[in-house]
Formats: structure tokens, C-alpha cells, sequence
């Protein structure tokens, strides 16, 4: 008898893309339901519904949020075909406001600029993942690809400047707080604060150049798509 032949959704490659449609289907899915949730509260309560969005959505944002650090994984062992180091460099932007910033300082929950950067973050991630999970089947779009690789020139850098928005108004609670901070062996401590400080201009040089590389990946995947309509409109 012949070799046996798998059936093609247990192949390598078949469980491969069943495992990352699943993966961005969960994120679309949660980062659609905050967007829904948030344009909702907004129509029904007003102004008032941006002070408690933390409360309101602030579980589920840190779910996606904790769970995309396994895009890092697929990276690493190469089941998603992309640069290791812009995407830690995206998602330590909102690991830290996230969780080391707003989490951490309930005064700081409170504020517009938690809403705003809700809505930036889930705005982006909606696109984003609509156009991985369709790659994922073969399926694409010319609007929704655009889309994708275009959305983000405007709102990304809105997204650095409101993260370090957010990160200058939590640092008074910082200092009265004193959140992070602790003394070490041999008279040394760690100043929070000062950190915080060092990091927003870190955030600033980390902008720069994951705009570049996100720039020169829409170049090509644009060029890409483009030529592959002509191949396709000529056939």
C-alpha cells in the first residue's frame, strides 16, 4: 500500500492558516465589540460615557491586548511572515501605557485621553485584522487593503502623541504616589517618574522608526497588490 495522504485540513500548512484565522477572528471580534461598545455609551450617555471607558471596556482592551503578545511568538517561530522588532516595538507602547500607566493610577482612568486612545488603538486593530484574517483565506480587497496600509499615517502618530499625553499626566501621581518606585542595595533606588520621562523620548525615536518601516511595508505591499490586479485584469 502507498503512503497515506493527510486530509488537507490536518497538512502543516492547513492548520498553520486555521490557527491564525481563529487568531485575528478573536481579535476582530474583541476590538470590534470595545469600538461598538464605546460608539454606543457615547450616543446614549454623551460627554460622560469618555470618563468611565476604562471602566466600561478597560477587562476586554486588556485581554487583546495581553493576548497579542503572542504575535510576537508567530514571528519568532515564523507561522506570520514579518519584522520582529517594529511589532515589540508597537505593542511594549501599549503594554506600558497600558498596563504600567492607566491600570496602575485610577486617577488617570478617569481622563478623556484614555478614550481618545482607546478609540485610535481599536480603530487600527479593526482594519488590521480584517485584512490579516481575509489574507489568511486568499481573500483580499483593493478598498480594504488600502485601507490597512494607509489608515495608520494619520492615526498612528496620534497614537504616540496621545500615549505620551497620557503618560505626562499620570507622572504628579507618580511622584505623590511613588507607584514603581523602590529603594535598592548599596543606596540605590528607582525614581518611577524618571523613568516615565526617559521613556517619552524613547517613544518618540521608536515612532520614527516603526513610521519608516511601516511606510516602506505599504510601498511594497501596494506595488505587490497592484501588479497582481494587472495580472489578473489581463488573464
Amino acid at each position: 500500500m502507498g503512503p497515506s495522504v493527510l486530509p488537507a485540513w490536518l497538512q502543516p500548512r492547513y492548520r498553520k492558516s486555521a490557527y491564525l484565522f481563529i487568531y485575528y477572528l478573536i481579535q476582530f471580534c474583541g476590538h470590534s465589540w470595545i469600538l461598538t461598545n464605546m460608539t454606543v455609551r457615547f450616543f446614549s450617555f454623551g460627554k460622560d460615557s469618555m470618563v468611565d471607558t476604562f471602566y466600561a471596556i478597560g477587562l476586554v482592551m486588556r485581554i487583546c491586548q495581553s493576548i497579542s503578545v503572542l504575535e510576537l511568538l508567530h514571528i519568532y517561530v515564523g507561522i506570520e511572515s514579518d519584522h520582529l522588532l517594529p511589532r515589540f516595538l508597537q505593542l511594549t507602547e501599549r503594554i506600558i501605557v497600558l498596563f504600567g500607566v492607566i491600570t496602575s493610577q485610577e486617577e488617570i482612568q478617569e481622563k478623556y485621553v484614555v478614550c481618545v486612545l482607546f478609540i485610535f488603538w481599536n480603530l487600527l486593530d479593526m482594519v488590521r485584522y480584517t485584512y490579516s484574517m481575509l489574507s489568511v483565506i486568499g481573500t483580499s480587497y483593493a478598498v480594504l487593503t488600502w485601507l490597512s496600509q494607509t489608515l495608520w499615517m494619520p492615526i498612528y502618530p496620534l497614537c504616540v502623541l496621545a500615549e505620551a499625553f497620557a503618560i505626562y499626566q499620570s507622572l504628579p501621581y507618580f511622584e505623590s504616589f511613588s507607584t514603581y518606585s523602590a529603594k535598592l542595595p548599596f543606596d540605590l533606588s528607582i525614581y518611577f517618574p524618571y523613568v516615565l520621562k526617559l521613556y517619552l523620548m524613547m517613544l518618540f525615536i521608536g515612532m520614527y522608526f516603526t513610521y519608516n518601516h511601516l511606510y516602506s511595508e505599504r510601498r511594497d505591499i501596494l506595488r505587490v497588490f497592484s501588479i497582481k490586479k494587472k495580472i489578473r485584469y489581463t488573464a
